[in-house]
């Protein structure tokens, strides 16, 4: 049975991950992951993540330390579902350094968006500590949407006016109370 992962679980995900390296590669950690590690959730249930590029010798791993740490590892993120904001890897936060895998946060304000397309109030309190902890700013956010939002119609389970309707809602009360998109 797996559990939830915690802080200390994430690190030794990647640091395991990191010791399997041998050619260079950056580990971009995603949602609850990023919660945990920067400490406003205490654990979440998935390790979702992006690899870039996939090697071969990381991806066999992945199974291997799934089983031994009891967690799961899920390659996801807003990449999949949201246009890429410009920018993003410029803005994916520094983690660690684990032999040649660096390790970073996805950039906070794909994630807020994509927090935001869901709708689900955890999601929405990540939002709030994203915002309340400086790493993302409403006017950038509404600047950084405004970018893709003509790209959305490649992506058809996204609802752009709703998606719209929220990101302005995070414009007119930073502090998030009654965001419902």
């Amino acid at each position: 049975m797996r559990r939830a992962a915690d802080a200390d679980a994430v690190r030794a995900f990647v640091a395991e991950l990191g010791r399997s390296a041998t050619g260079a590669a950056t580990l971009y950690l995603v949602g609850g992951a990023t919660a945990v590690m920067e400490g406003w959730r205490s654990t979440t249930l998935d390790v979702d993540m992006v690899l870039e590029p996939e090697l071969d010798e990381l991806l066999r791993q992945i199974p291997t330390l799934k089983e031994r740490l009891h967690i799961n590892v899920e390659f996801a993120s807003p990449l999949d579902f949201l246009p890429e904001l410009p920018g993003w890897r410029e803005r994916s936060p520094f983690v660690s350094q684990e032999g040649a895998l660096t390790v970073r946060h996805l950039d906070p304000y794909s994630q807020v968006l994509a927090k935001l397309e869901r709708g689900i109030d955890h999601d929405l309190s990540d939002v709030a500590a994203m915002i309340s902890r400086g790493l993302v700013h409403p006017a950038t956010l509404l600047d950084l949407f405004s970018s893709i939002e003509p790209q959305l119609y490649r992506f058809p389970t996204v609802d752009g006016k709703v998606l719209r309707e929220a990101v302005m809602a995070v414009m007119r009360n930073d502090d998030m109370k009654g965001v419902q998109p």
